[in-house]
């Protein structure tokens, strides 16, 4: 006689921290040009503040390979206070680099996870706050490199930066206005700088984060894209002469669109520097460096942020790009382990390009979305009449059956 046990094994995972901290200095008020890419920790527990507006999104006009990507929607007034009163995000990035197949590398990015401790006392923002940017150069690297080295100083020296403790309407007009001007201050101070050749130019994306408000600006054809429960947000419009938006424009201010090109020269309709085609000052070249803005309110439903060139966009959709960084982070919660494999993806996929990536997340370690249980392993052993015997025996405390 054979009798049947089951014995039941279930098996637990446990997540492994990893933590990265740098230290970053300041003179005085004088705010130090960056040497360095930047990554500051922000602070454990921010304060909560009060609700904030949403802008209306921008227009778009998506070729084939973006058909996947659903358009911000406006966050309804109850949602939106619910949210606001629940969730406050909580900040940390990681960043990845590669050459690609191209020669020389003209990318150029920097990554800011607590802009108050970057800037010092002197400043004052609602919590938590934290600034990115990518910035993708073509006809060499000067341009590039010029603004990553010289942005902090653009925005918050040359500029009336507002300062606040609350995202409130004014503070956010103030935001939007001062990265504008920002932006065209660049452009400006590109054609001033002998060190830059005229004929290179840089594409500029740029987020920062004001507590629950996030503001994306974007001139050229790098990518913000935001994971909403699963789902790929492009949070900015590629820039180039080919959609239908940005064509009209640049016909309308006098340029041509031959073969993909703006004046059969450049991909991008928009774009800082290039002052061989934007010259003479204060013409209307079709070629502007004036940037596009989204801005929304985060809620509990956002999980991640990814800022990448277009050697990312050019070989996959935002949705592919989504839900490989939300594999990685369920299996390793690694932000800077998924710019890496988004990049590895992009080369896997041919791409032709430099390549550059920023993922931004706005849940903490100790807040994420548990994993499903793994389903239980159940393995069927035989025992002899001998052995269940014994076995019962041993459970009774008898010494014979």
């Amino acid at each position: 006689m054979v009798a049947e046990t089951e014995i039941v094994c279930l098996q637990q995972s446990v997540p492994v921290l990893d933590v990265n901290v740098n230290n970053y200095f300041r003179k005085g008020n004088k705010i130090e040009e960056i040497q360095d890419i930047v990554t500051v920790t922000p602070p454990v527990s921010p304060k909560s503040f009060n609700q904030v507006r949403v802008s209306e999104p921008v227009s778009t006009d998506l070729c084939s390979s973006q058909v996947d990507i659903k358009p911000v929607e406006k966050i309804p007034d109850v949602s939106l206070e619910s949210a606001v009163l629940q969730f406050v995000p909580s900040i940390r990035s990681g960043s990845f680099t590669d050459i690609g197949p191209r020669r020389y590398m003209e990318d150029e990015h920097v990554c800011i996870d607590d802009l108050s401790s970057h800037l010092g006392p002197c400043f004052k923002f609602p919590k938590p706050n934290a600034f990115y940017g990518v910035f993708d150069g073509h006809g060499g690297p000067e341009a590039a490199a010029y603004i990553r080295k010289n942005v902090m100083r653009f925005l918050f020296e040359d500029v009336s930066f507002p300062q606040s403790s609350e995202e409130d309407d004014v503070f956010l007009e103030g935001v939007e206005s001062s990265l504008r001007k920002a932006y065209l201050m660049a452009d400006q101070a590109l054609a001033d700088d002998c060190s830059v050749s005229s004929s290179s130019g840089t594409t500029a994306l740029t987020a920062m984060i004001f507590g629950r408000f996030l503001m994306v600006a974007n001139a050229g054809d790098c990518r913000a894209v935001l994971c909403r429960k699963g789902e790929a947000i492009d949070l900015s419009q590629d820039h180039r002469p080919i959609y239908p938006s940005e064509r009209r424009r640049v016909e309308e201010l006098g340029g041509y669109v031959d073969d993909g090109y703006l004046n059969g020269v450049l991909s991008v309709s928009r774009a800082l520097g290039d002052w061989d085609m934007k010259l003479p000052r204060g013409s209307s070249s079709p070629l502007i460096a004036e940037p596009e803005f989204q801005q929304m309110v985060l809620t509990e439903g956002d999980e991640f942020l990814i800022i990448g060139c277009d050697g990312i966009w050019d070989v996959m959709s935002s949705q592919h790009a989504v839900s490989l960084v939300l594999r990685g982070l369920r299996r390793h919660d690694d932000p800077e382990q998924c710019a890496r494999d988004l990049v590895m993806e992009a080369l896997r996929l041919n791409t032709f390009d430099n390549l550059t990536v920023i993922i931004v997340c706005f849940t903490s370690l100790d807040h994420r979305e548990p994993s499903p249980p793994r389903q239980r392993r159940m393995r069927c052993c035989s025992l002899s009449a001998e052995a269940l015997c014994s076995l019962r025996s041993l459970l009774d405390g008898n010494d014979s059956c």
